[in-house]
């Protein structure tokens, strides 16, 4: 069967085979034959080709990589791990943002101390306005997940509260063309912040604000999958979540 995976990544991208051929130093049939007859690259050209791509190559040929392969490349994609948030230095939050290219995500429920940090968003803005494209997901304060998880954490309508004095700390990057805010009502088992590759992943636990949660830090390596987890997750509530009201 076609690869449409790959098929459809080029379409995406406005390439034709021929400019992929070039750019990774095949012949055109050589990629045809990737796509018509699913035909697997070597490893290299894989890599050549996710990395042109922006893709990972364990979703452009599923079947190329072993279990082991695949087990042993997510191990890598694993920086740093805090046992809790408030543990992670105050100014990694801001060298996070700033490798960003292309671009960065949040998902969080409320996120005060990110929208308390001026020095963080005043970076958001800039990358925005240097065309990397930016998207907030914060927690429908009038949603029943949100009141649930105000319950657990035991602050009930406190968390309600906090997204909505969020929404009024965010009206200035609000502002910034090329920043884009949705409400989710999902329930939330991960706080998400990320830039490019790399990936904060809050955890959240029953009963424990997410400050006190165990916090990770990623970041992509080819052939791994715990990444591309999380970001396929993201992506997810972002189809299912709507815009945030310009007045709000």
């Amino acid at each position: 069967m076609p690869n449409e995976r790959l098929r459809a990544a080029l379409l995406e991208r406005g390439l034709t085979i021929a400019t992929l051929a070039e750019s990774i130093d095949v012949d055109p049939k050589t990629v045809e034959r990737w796509i018509t007859k699913d035909r697997t690259p070597y490893r290299r050209h894989r890599y050549a080709v996710a990395s042109r791509l922006g893709l990972d190559e364990s979703y452009l040929w599923p079947e190329a990589l072993s279990e082991e392969q695949v087990t042993a490349a997510s191990s890598s994609e694993v920086i740093t791990i805090y046992p809790h948030r408030w543990a992670v230095p105050r100014d990694a939050w801001g060298r996070l943002f700033a490798t960003a290219k292309e671009e960065i995500g949040v998902l969080v429920y409320s996120g005060l101390f990110l929208a308390e940090d001026n020095g963080a968003l005043n970076i958001l803005a800039d990358k925005a306005r240097a065309g990397v494209r930016v998207r907030i997901l914060l927690g429908d304060p009038d949603s029943p997940q949100v009141a649930t998880r105000g319950a657990d954490e035991g602050i009930d309508e406190a968390m309600a509260a906090k997204i909505r004095n969020v929404i009024v700390l965010y009206r200035p990057l609000r502002a910034v063309e090329g920043v884009e805010f949705r409400l989710h009502s999902t329930t939330l088992y991960n706080s998400m912040y990320r830039a490019d590759d790399q990936l904060f992943v809050n955890t959240h636990v029953y009963g424990l604000p997410a400050s006190n949660a165990p916090f990770w830090h990623l970041r992509r390596v080819a052939g791994g999958d715990i990444v591309n987890t999380y970001l396929q997750s993201f992506e997810r509530v972002w189809e299912a979540a709507k815009p945030l009201p310009p007045g709000d």
